[in-house]
């Protein structure tokens, strides 16, 4: 009884709930970008040691694969191709685990709007990239710090990108973030839904 109480109904916990949780976002929703910084603190610290766990990994299956120098550099030419699809592929998957989690992050911080929480996640990446992008432009390409970090989505300011790899990997590190980071975003803000749902179970003596 208490459970189809709960999902419909203009007077039940899970309509009341609504209620509350409208009225809280009206004064405490929108961006929050203090939040999304420590999102993307997350994101990028994350990105960094999933990068180089995974480059450990490729170093070791490398070594136990190749019996020789000769051998290993006859099998690096011939699988040139293979190993650059899979690289891409890791990459996006690095990236898009990271985002998800700064997301996350930026969601339960903020509490409201986990898809705006996301967004700003993402947009703390390009602006920092932008920068940092610029600094190097003016004072040297030493400022340009991230692209001293595998993995991190970064802008080449050396005109490398204007080539078909350089393009796909700039989408993969402009796309992929902005989707893990927008779903990160919602599932932190769902923790508090159920908080918020307990919070009135509990008012309606439901709990």
């Amino acid at each position: 009884m208490a459970s189809a109480d709960n999902t419909s109904g203009a007077s039940t916990p899970k309509s009341r709930r609504n209620d509350v949780v409208a009225a809280e976002k009206e004064q405490f929703g929108g961006i929050k970008f203090g939040s999304a910084f420590f999102g993307w603190l997350t994101a990028i610290g994350l990105t960094v040691i999933l990068s180089a766990l995974a480059a450990a990994i490729g170093v070791g299956v490398g070594a136990a694969n190749s019996s020789t120098a000769n051998d290993a550099a006859s099998q690096a030419q011939e699988n040139a191709q293979t190993i650059g699809i899979i690289s891409g592929i890791v990459l996006a998957i690095i990236l898009f685990v990271a985002y998800y989690c700064g997301g996350y992050v930026a969601g339960r911080m903020a509490r409201f709007d986990g898809v705006k929480q996301g967004l700003a996640v993402w947009l703390w990446g390009i602006i920092i990239a932008i920068v940092l992008a610029i600094l190097a432009a003016v004072a040297g390409d030493q400022f340009n710090v991230l692209s001293n970090l595998n993995g991190a989505p970064s802008i080449p300011v050396d005109g490398s990108a204007l080539t078909t790899s350089g393009l796909i990997g700039l989408a993969i590190a402009i796309l992929i973030p902005l989707i893990g980071a927008i779903l990160g975003g919602k599932a932190g803000m769902r923790f508090h839904r159920k908080v918020d749902q307990v919070g009135i179970d509990h008012q309606a003596g439901l709990v």
